[in-house]
């Protein structure tokens, strides 16, 4: 949102989601008043915590600047979105915002070690991959965290599992399990035995899930992960479970919907060739387009006039006030100097009233 701002771009928040919340571009009233107030919040904390923060840091390392802070976080002459309409939502961009989700993906996957293409090759009906993503570690999980999925993971015995674990040894390990500190997620996730991901649902995996059409199992924990996996479910190629509730139960249901009811697995291929119809791919955009703007020294023609507007000007509440102002203001008299006529009438009669009662 704050992005949107700087840049100018329409942002209404009836269907634009706030990026920290759950919600998706549907919502009802009750869900467009959660996402008022919770832009509200960001706004606040924006205003009177990270831009005091931001101003102190433009003085001490721009000693002698060339324009005023707040003008030079509105100098943009392109923003590269690592988004697109078809895994996100479609709405509206200023010309010189580019979309160019997934543009770090290598489309030619590279050959997985040895070890661990020999352990995704040997599942019988194909292989789970899981990782949290790299700020949450496997290793730091509770130790009934770990159980319950060790346990489960035990019970899936006709498909291996892939665990990003950061230690080299995991104690009760079940046999169908492999671990590492590392894998090279994307390639992993090219491999056609690869089933589905459970995923924290962080941006890049699930730009990567769709970019390779695989099925997720969400376990979001914080910031835009709710959000993403939201997103997942609402386009039907995912389901959510709660991170720091869930039960072996909620962990093996979850997993067994995905895996055999094909309506995931279809919703994915479906979502993914959407994706992929594009007239060339993000990375090329994303070098044309900051090519463009070096050939046309910052391309000002692409920059939104709505930028350099107020919260007023852009709403015109301004122009609003001038045209329903002073009708308004006029009924407000006329509605004041009634009010004080009839008062002084019915004052009169009680007067006239009270006179006739003495005589």
């Amino acid at each position: 949102m704050r992005i949107d701002e700087l840049v100018g771009n329409t942002s209404p928040l009836s269907y634009i989601p706030s990026t920290t919340s759950h919600l998706t571009d549907h919502m009802n009233f009750r869900e467009r008043l959660e996402n008022f107030y919770i832009h509200v919040l960001e706004w606040i904390h924006n205003r009177f915590v990270m831009l005091p923060a931001q101003y102190e840091l433009y003085k001490k390392y721009v000693p002698t600047p060339t324009a005023p802070f707040m003008e030079m976080r509105k100098n943009f002459s392109l923003v590269l979105l690592n988004q697109h309409f078809s895994m996100s939502l479609p709405r509206p961009y200023v010309p010189n915002a580019i979309e160019v989700g997934g543009w770090h993906i290598d489309h030619k996957p590279s050959k997985l070690p040895a070890d661990m293409a020999e352990f995704i090759n040997a599942a019988p009906k194909g292989v789970i991959y899981f990782s949290l993503g790299t700020n949450i570690r496997s290793r730091n999980l509770s130790a009934k965290r770990r159980a319950i999925l060790m346990e489960v993971f035990a019970s899936l015995k006709q498909y291996n599992i892939l665990w990003k674990f950061e230690d080299p040894e995991l104690p009760g390990k079940p046999t169908n399990v492999f671990i590492s500190k590392w894998f090279p997620q994307s390639d992993v996730l090219a491999h056609p035995k690869v089933k589905l991901f459970i995923t924290h649902g962080g941006l890049l995996s699930t730009i990567e899930a769709i970019h390779h059409a695989k099925p997720v199992v969400g376990m979001p924990v914080f910031y835009d992960q709710h959000l993403n996996v939201a997103r997942a479910q609402q386009k039907g190629f995912g389901v959510s479970i709660h991170f720091r509730s869930f039960t072996a139960n909620q962990l093996k249901s979850a997993i067994v919907e995905v895996l055999e009811n094909p309506k995931y697995s279809k919703r994915a291929q479906e979502i993914s060739q959407l994706y992929h119809d594009q007239p060339e791919t993000p990375v090329k955009k994303a070098i044309y387009w900051t090519e463009y703007v070096l050939r046309h020294k910052g391309a000002p023609h692409m920059r939104v006039a709505a930028r350099n507007l107020n919260f007023i000007e852009y709403h015109n509440l301004d122009v609003i006030a001038v045209l329903f102002g002073g009708p308004l203001l006029a009924l407000l008299v006329v509605a004041w100097v009634s009010c004080k006529l009839l008062k002084a009438i019915v004052g009169r009669g009680d007067v006239r009233n009270k006179k006739e009662k003495q005589s």
